[in-house]
């Protein structure tokens, strides 16, 4: 579906893959599940685009949801694939998913989560075999000339992607505007964070970004601005460690 002039989403919303088109061709950021490969050329189509017209695909982490269809985008039509430096052995599966535990569960959301990734090929993902990697603060040479800014916590090496001339911020699971485990919607710590502590106080280096679309990796877009977002964030966070006590 079309989110905005020259971004287009793959999925409904629960796992979520990116196209940014410009002059220069398209950008894929992150790659959701193996089985959005299929549906990948009509949404290009959609933009007035085709697969010749890929330039890269820029991972915000290394998590399998994530990687969804990269690897075969590379192995099949050459396509590169970059990810943060901090996050490519996690990527190509050379080491341990760092995440510590689910949180709050309830079934039928993560119920409709598993559903959704077992029937797009989420019960396994290829682990990238090359992956080029990037370091904070750099203006990828790629469509749309994303801005990385590094937010670690999700995973050591998350990172949001300002694209400042469609107005968006790519923020990956720095921010989830739905968790995949409880169905509970608003921006929010995504579930499955290595180290929520570390994801909270990163949010920091995203205040002062102007972006009209905050575009998570789960969730539906906000729209609210990007302060707003960290500090509803923020309230969630607070409202979930009382609520614990």
């Amino acid at each position: 579906m079309q989110i905005a002039d020259g971004i287009h989403r793959l999925g409904s919303g629960l796992i979520n893959s990116y196209l940014v088109a410009d002059g220069g061709g398209v950008s894929i950021i992150d790659a959701g599940l193996p089985g959005y490969w299929a549906v990948l050329p009509a949404e290009l189509a959609a933009m007035g685009r085709s697969l010749a017209d890929v330039r890269a695909v820029v991972l915000t982490h290394g998590h399998t949801d994530h990687i969804g269809f990269a690897e075969r985008a590379r192995r099949e039509r050459s396509i590169p694939v970059s990810v943060h430096e901090l996050d490519a052995l996690l990527a190509r599966g050379k080491v341990p998913n760092p995440a510590k535990g689910t949180g709050p569960v309830r079934p039928i959301p993560l119920l409709r989560f598993l559903a959704l990734a077992i029937r797009l090929g989420g019960w396994h993902v290829d682990r990238l075999e090359e992956v080029a990697t990037f370091g904070d603060g750099a203006t990828l040479d790629v469509p749309g000339s994303p801005r990385v800014i590094l937010v670690p916590g999700h995973t050591p090496g998350s990172a949001a992607l300002h694209v400042p001339d469609r107005a968006a911020l790519f923020v990956g699971d720095a921010i989830a505007t739905v968790a995949i485990t409880t169905g509970q919607t608003g921006p929010q710590i995504a579930p499955f964070t290595a180290d929520p502590v570390e994801a909270l106080a990163s949010l920091d280096r995203l205040a002062g970004i102007e972006a009209r679309w905050l575009l998570p990796g789960h969730g539906q877009p906000w729209t609210g601005g990007t302060a707003a977002a960290i500090a509803a964030v923020r309230e969630s966070t607070a409202a979930a460690t009382t609520g614990r006590r």
